[in-house]
Order: structure tokens, then sequence, then C-alpha cells
């Protein structure tokens, strides 16, 4: 039997591993940490329909389970070719094809230290808000309930400063579903997003936007923060410019949530070294051809899909495994 490594338990790996086992192809997932899942472990609910997250990744589990797909939990690979993996600990394991499907790293918002992530209270990134709503716990360090709320876009996305020129995608969506989670939790809470353009572009994206809005009342400035800092009475004192009127505001809240952004996996660099592989200017691996071979590398044999490409919704990350499935058919056969 054939056999496929898929590199990344994440939902890209087993939906990709899945398509191809029902084929009849021998898979293999190598996944770095000890659970498969990827990312999408850390949500609570999903944009735009706020499914729960643990729905999308316990489905795609129990059928992995359900089946004869191999998986390796606590997988470290260092190198990869077209035929081979090697792992951290010597292990070279043979294969006829490679899918990598290794994802994305989370913006460090402590890079951006103006914004005081890791030095006040109640400054908080997105991955944080979504732990807080999974644990049902929400609300400011001393236990009490926030009374305005400030969402920050674009926080390691599109900025030169920090070499992250690319739009991470799905940010935008965040910050509307979350502000209007926040809504739910506190209604007596005004909740603020910062923008520097709205890119609502997925299916019921507007929609959620215009709801928000009309529904829940959340204030949308076209600005971006400059620099946060503590007031005297506990809060945080916000510097911003309201962009389409040409004021300068400040403004006093109990919350600011970083709205981070996807970056490229530090060891994309080595991977694409060890077997050739061409990176884009972003550091994520870069597609044979952005339209017809948007799952196939420069190199035959080694695959991709999901966010190891570029930043992607989760919808486009579950179609891109059913995808790259074909091409490793039609490369097999």
């Amino acid at each position: 039997m054939e056999r496929v490594i898929v590199i990344g338990g994440g939902i890209a790996g087993m939906k990709t591993a899945l398509d191809l086992n029902r084929r009849g192809v021998g898979v293999t997932i190598l996944e770095k940490e000890n659970r498969l899942g990827g990312k999408v472990l850390g949500w609570h609910k999903l944009f735009p329909t706020f499914t729960p997250a643990g729905e999308v990744v316990d489905t795609l589990k129990a059928e992995i389970a359900a089946s004869d797909i191999e998986v390796r939990l606590g997988a470290c690979v260092t190198a990869i070719s077209e035929h081979s993996v090697t792992l951290a600990d010597g292990t070279f394991l043979e294969c006829n094809a490679v899918v990598l499907c290794s994802g994305f790293t989370l913006f460090d918002a402590r890079i951006k230290e103006e914004y005081g992530y890791g030095i006040y209270d109640n400054v908080i990134t997105s991955a944080d808000l979504e732990e807080m709503f999974n644990q049902g716990r929400v609300g400011l360090k001393n236990g009490g309930r926030p009374r305005r709320i400030a969402f920050l876009h674009c926080v390691g996305s599109r900025d030169e400063k920090v070499c992250q020129r690319h739009c991470s995608k799905v940010c935008c969506v965040t910050g509307v579903k979350q502000a209007i989670e926040m809504k739910k939790l506190f209604p007596e809470a005004d909740v603020f997003n910062f923008y520097m353009d709205i890119r609502m572009f997925g299916p019921g994206y507007e929609e959620l936007y215009r709801e928000a809005q009309q529904s829940y009342n959340i204030h949308f400035i076209r600005g971006r923060i400059s620099e946060a800092s503590p007031t005297i009475e506990g809060r945080l004192q916000i510097k911003a410019e309201d962009t389409l009127t040409g004021r300068p505001l400040k403004i006093s809240v109990d919350m600011l949530v970083l709205l981070i952004g996807m970056r490229s996996n530090d060891d994309n660099a080595s991977l694409a070294e060890s077997a050739g592989l061409k990176l884009a200017p972003s550091g994520f691996m870069s597609p044979r051809d952005l339209f017809l071979s948007n799952v196939r590398s420069n190199r035959d044999g080694i695959f991709y899909a999901g966010a190891v490409t570029a930043p992607k919704s989760i919808g486009e990350v579950l179609n891109e495994g059913s995808a790259v499935a074909d091409a490793v058919i039609e490369y097999l056969s």
C-alpha cells in the first residue's frame, strides 16, 4: 500500500488524512503536540455562525479514531523530501508523498510594547479572550465587569515595523464576533472596534458586521491606537486618531483586546531548505501556482494544505484538505 505522511494534526491535516484514507491510501499523521486539533482547540465559537469549535474538531478526531490512520504525537519534523521525513529524535520515515499541513504561528503581542500586553492588567489578546470564553470566566483581572471594552485590529498584520506586511484575513471578522460575544455577556458595556479597514469578504461576514452595529450597537472607529497606558483609577487610556474625521481621540477603557494576526512558522525556513522549497516574502510556504496548483509545492511529491501557505479561514482550510487529497491521488496514480 502506498503511504502518505501528513505533517500537522490540525484540522487541515486531519481532513487531508481522512480524504486520502477513504480512497485507499495509507496515511501517517505527525503532530508535534500531544493531541490532535491544532489552533482550533483554543477557539470557543466559530464565525460567522457561532458554531462551537469543539464540534468541528471532535467530529474529525472521531473519524480519525474510527479509521486505520496512524497518528504519531510528539513528533517534531526537522527535514523532509518528496519520499521521506526525518524527526528530531533521528527517526527516518519513508513514504510516497508528503503533505505539509503545519499551519501558522500567532503573532506575539509583546513585540508591540506600546499597547502594554504583558505589562498592564486587562490588556489581552484575541486568543486569550477565546480561552476565557472556553473557561467560562470572562472579566477583569480583579473579577469585575468591564464597562467599556476596546478591540484593536491588525496587531501584527499589515505592519511594516514588525515585518508583517500581509493581511491575516480573519482578524476583522474575529473582532466582530468577539465584540458581539462580549456584548451578550455585558449588555451594559460600551464596545469599540478600532480598525484600519474592515475586510469582511466571507459568506455571512458582512451580515455579521451589520448585525454588530444594528442589533448590538457596537461602535466602529477607523483609526489605529498609538499607545495604551494605565490611569490612576486602574483603567486604560488609549490614544488614537479617527482617520475619517481627522480628530485625535483619548478614551478610557476597562479592557483592551488585541486582535493578533497569523505569521509564518519559524521552522518553515529550515524545512524549505531541506527540501528545496520556495518561501513567499511573508515566510509562508509558496505554492507552485496560486490558481491551478495552489496545493502543490515546487517539488513533485510535496504538497500543502491549510494556513502553511497563507492565512485562511477554517472553511478554506477544510476545502484545501479535500483538494490536496485529489492532487496527491493524481500524483500517485
